[in-house]
Formats: structure tokens, C-alpha cells, sequence
């Protein structure tokens, strides 16, 4: 596969990382059809931060799943660079997940038995140009932190431990499905910290997909989605720091 996985510096240009045409996902669970996803046409761009806002209910983690290449379109197509992904083979697939794409979803997945460090070194070990464990730490806003079990970490510093685990690899995109969504509203707003901290720093491409629309005034760009279609895309002129967000 000749496509370039590694994360870079945002351009001063806006160069496209997904395009996505034209997508569907359809799902039969007995004598029911749900269309989860109606024709999204989307692109995103590096560097950029998004939101994707929408009720339970309205494709957003349908639509963050396929982007990132754990599920599979109905039709249309999601090109990451000049990677087809919904004509990729199960390799290159994984390589795609490997290189190019950091998760955060609502719920931590640590590992209880091994530390922060090493719940992170789990990563930096498959990774072709990782960082360190105790970097990535240091970026997620846990530098003193690495020595401890999850069950000594509260759930803010938990998320972060699984932020700093996604980025560990260095990747150029940043998924994360309701990443404060198991938090109160002061954690929560600490893990945004630490996102648009990651984002403004490395330059990731990071989209953040909730229900709280309180969490849209952080972000370049706001995407509204609603009963499986995009309702409306908004460009934010100011986005504000996290840590001036209340809900």
C-alpha cells in the first residue's frame, strides 16, 4: 500500500483527509430495515477540530465508525488520502487502523493490571514512529501520573490515560465517540483540554462526536446530524478554549 499513514503539521492550506460521497449504511435486524446513514457527502480536513452534533439516534457513530474504518458502507465511498477505504482489503485496512487513525471512546478500556505508562505502551509497541509512553502522558496533562493502576486514577484522568494511548502512534486522525460523555461536567471539560490541546499541538485532525451542544463553541467546524443525514454544517470564526465550556 503506497499511501502515506503518518500524521504531519497542519498545512496552511486546506488539505482534504476524508472525503466521503454518497455514503449509506443499512442495517436488517429481522423483518426491520434501519438506515442509519442517508447520503452523507462530508469533508474533512487536516488539522482541522469538528464536531459532529446529533441525538442518539441521528448515524453519528455510524458514520465515525466507517471514517475510521471499523465498519463497513451500504454504498458510497470514504477515500482517507488516496486510500479508497471502501474498497480496501482487511490488510490494508489494518494498517490504516495501525498508522493513521487514534480512538477515544466514551469508555476507557484500560487494561486494571498494568499502569498508565503501560497501558499506553501497549500502543507505542505496534507502532512504526511512536512516541513515548511518558511523552504522549505528558500531552494528555498526566506527567506524574504514569505509575499508577487505573483503579488509582479517576475517570478524567482514566480518559486521559486513553487519549494519551491513542496518540501515542502519532496518528493523523483523532476519533472520539462521546469522549466525555461518563463525565461530569468539570472532568469533562479537562478531557476537552487535553484534545484541543493534542489537536493545537500535533496538528491531528480530531473529530468529537456528542449530544452536548454546549461542546460545539471549541470547534473549527460544527457538523449537525440528524435522522441519518447532515442537517447543516457550521464554521466556527472563534473557536473558544475548552476550558471556558460550561453545560
Amino acid at each position: 500500500m503506497e499511501t502515506e499513514l503518518r500524521g504531519e503539521p497542519a498545512p496552511t492550506s486546506l488539505e482534504v483527509v476524508f472525503r466521503v460521497r454518497d455514503l449509506t449504511k443499512t442495517y436488517i435486524v429481522g423483518d426491520t430495515r434501519i438506515d442509519a446513514l442517508r447520503g452523507i457527502d462530508l469533508d474533512l480536513f487536516a488539522g482541522e477540530l469538528v464536531v459532529m452534533l446529533g441525538a442518539s439516534g441521528s448515524g453519528k457513530s455510524t458514520l465515525l465508525n466507517i471514517v475510521g474504518g471499523l465498519d463497513t458502507a451500504t454504498s458510497g465511498s470514504v477515500g482517507y488520502r488516496d486510500l479508497d477505504l471502501t474498497k480496501a482489503d482487511d490488510r490494508d485496512l489494518t494498517e490504516f487502523r495501525r498508522e493513521a487513525v487514534g480512538f477515544v471512546f466514551q469508555f476507557y478500556n484500560l487494561i486494571p493490571s498494568l499502569t498508565a505508562r503501560e497501558n499506553v505502551a501497549i500502543v507505542t509497541e505496534i507502532a512504526s514512529d511512536p512516541m513515548s509512553p511518558d511523552e504522549a502522558l505528558a500531552l494528555a496533562g498526566l506527567r506524574d501520573r504514569g505509575d499508577h493502576f487505573p483503579a488509582q486514577l479517576s475517570g478524567g484522568e482514566q480518559q486521559r490515560v486513553a487519549i494519551a494511548r491513542a496518540i501515542a502512534k502519532r496518528p493523523a486522525v483523532l476519533l472520539c465517540d462521546e469522549p466525555t460523555g461518563a463525565l461530569d461536567s468539570k472532568t469533562g471539560i479537562i478531557v476537552l483540554e487535553a484534545l484541543q490541546h493534542v489537536n493545537q499541538t500535533l496538528g491531528t485532525t480530531t473529530a468529537v462526536i456528542t449530544h452536548n451542544a454546549a461542546i460545539a463553541a471549541m470547534a473549527d467546524r460544527v457538523i449537525y446530524l440528524s435522522d441519518g443525514r447532515i442537517a447543516e454544517v457550521v464554521e466556527n470564526a472563534h473557536p473558544v478554549a475548552a476550558a471556558t465550556l460550561s453545560w
